[in-house]
């Protein structure tokens, strides 16, 4: 049986989509008239083909009725809880405190600095914070629960006063419980909710927004060799196939993130696949979300030195990710990155 996917392409922006979707010549993306799109891929395991979006009425019955209910969710505004959509890319500060994190580890371990980090995040244009106490670059060992809670736990009750809209950053349901006790917006679990058998109960219990993460393996050996039939089709089907689950399991609510997990458990190869074809989710009708932040990719495609920084590199592909309609950005440099979308806006405009 071949099973087909629908892909938006073919884009447009600023006052150019504006003018088109006024003229009907292109189709809004997720409810952004700043984005749309004339044409779709259309794609199995076998082949694909690219048709303009006036074509689709000319497909096969079985297909047509496909590529409609795929288009539907292309098509449909988005919502998340308080999240406003509609402006994107909404970005997500990174807060790691950790002594190992690939990137910043131990630079914000101390309280103050943590805080002050924090704010200026916020200050800087993030709407979410992202807090984690667990390393999970690749190579890296589980932590004990405990002590994963200890590294977070007094930021998020200095976060609790504070009207931020706040991420946890855990694979394990010990440390979700205890900052649920004190506040928390939205579950980040890198795993894909299945490190921890219980993550899934209490996602249930609590309702509790969360992202649906995708990682080959774990931290430890996702690097070693990765490999997929088809990376872009394999991860659709994983999170296909995740909200099947869910949905069976009692989680009826759609306030849901996918991540396509950008180097984890992917080779160079995976990456620059799945950038470029980002828009392929937009079908499954929920928000997305990428992290791709200072990833080791940028080094492998600039040939240059190592750099904790990677900043060009991280500004170059989350403008890609954002010409595809990706929502969400997990980014270290929020100041930067916030300024680099100022500009390209308005120069769309």
């Amino acid at each position: 049986m071949n099973k087909y996917y629908t892909r938006a392409c073919n884009f447009y922006y600023g006052t150019v989509s504006k003018t088109y979707i006024k003229k009907k010549k292109s189709v809004c993306l997720n409810g952004n008239n700043q984005i749309s799109f004339d044409k779709i891929e259309i794609i199995n395991r076998k082949k694909n083909k690219i048709i303009n979006v006036k074509d689709i009425s000319k497909l096969s019955t079985k297909l047509k009725n496909k590529v409609n209910k795929d288009l539907k969710n292309i098509k449909k505004k988005k919502t998340f809880k308080t999240l406003n959509l509609s402006h994107i890319p909404i970005l997500m500060g990174v807060v790691n405190l950790t002594p190992d994190s690939f990137s910043d580890g131990g630079k914000y371990n101390k309280k103050n600095l943590a805080i002050k980090h924090v704010d200026n995040l916020i200050s800087d244009g993030a709407k979410i914070i992202d807090v984690g106490g667990e390393s999970t670059r690749p190579g890296a060992n589980d932590i004990n629960p405990r002590k994963e809670w200890d590294r977070i736990k007094h930021l998020l009750k200095i976060l609790k006063y504070k009207k931020y809209f706040v991420s946890l950053d855990s694979r394990k349901s010990f440390v979700m419980e205890k900052a649920s006790e004190i506040k928390i917006n939205l579950i980040n679990d890198v795993s894909g909710l299945k490190y921890d058998p219980e993550t899934i109960n209490y996602l249930k219990k609590t309702k509790k927004p969360f992202v649906i993460h995708h990682m080959k393996g774990t931290p430890k050996d996702m690097q070693i060799k990765p490999s997929y039939n088809n990376v872009l089709l394999d991860i659709y089907d994983f999170f296909e196939n995740k909200l099947k689950y869910l949905r069976k399991e009692g989680i009826k609510h759609n306030n849901i993130i996918l991540d396509p997990g950008i180097g984890f458990g992917k080779n160079l190869k995976h990456n620059i696949t799945l950038l470029k074809n980002i828009s392929i989710f937009h079908s499954l009708g929920l928000p997305v979300m990428l992290g791709l932040s200072r990833k080791r990719f940028i080094k492998d495609i600039s040939k240059e030195n190592d750099t904790k920084d990677r900043i060009g590199g991280t500004v170059s592909s989350c403008i890609q990710a954002y010409l595809q309609g990706v929502q969400i950005l997990r980014v270290h440099d929020v100041k930067e990155i916030n300024q680099a979308f100022k500009v390209f806006k308005e120069l769309q405009n």
